[in-house]
């Protein structure tokens, strides 16, 4: 069984204001592909979710470097998006997942983005190694 892969890898300041160079790289990526458009939108906004909170969080108040992997299995049937980052260690899935049956104004602050990614991607998963954070997603395709 073949199980070769392509990785495509993207190192860039974790900073808001890169987050349309990452959203253009990681989309170059499913194009190369084949990825269907509905896809690409739900990988998309689940990679501006992630992104934003290392650019927001991660590094806080200084800044630091993220790493984007996306890894192309030639099968095409699933694609794998890792964001790697040296900054404080913090597990976003060990969070509960907030309430959306309550009224906006009685929720907790936070969580929603990473509930949103959780339901648009197949998989989410999160290590902390050798000092990084390493969030793992994967879209079936």
């Amino acid at each position: 069984m073949n199980t070769q892969s392509k990785q495509n890898k993207l190192s860039i300041e974790a900073a808001v204001e890169n987050l349309d160079a990452v959203q253009s790289f990681v989309g170059e990526c499913l194009e190369a592909l084949g990825c269907s458009m509905k896809a690409q939108m739900q990988i998309d906004v689940a990679v501006e979710e992630i992104f934003v909170n290392i650019a927001s969080y991660a590094y806080a108040p200084g800044t630091g470097d993220a790493t984007v992997c996306v890894e192309l299995p030639e099968d095409g049937r699933a694609v794998t998006i890792s964001f790697i980052d040296r900054g404080k260690a913090y597990d976003p899935l060990s969070r509960d997942d907030p309430d959306i049956s309550l009224p906006a104004e009685q929720r907790d602050v936070g969580g929603l983005g990473i509930l949103m990614t959780k339901k648009l991607m197949d998989e989410v998963s999160y290590e902390y190694k050798d000092g990084q954070n390493i969030l793992t997603m994967k879209k079936n395709l």
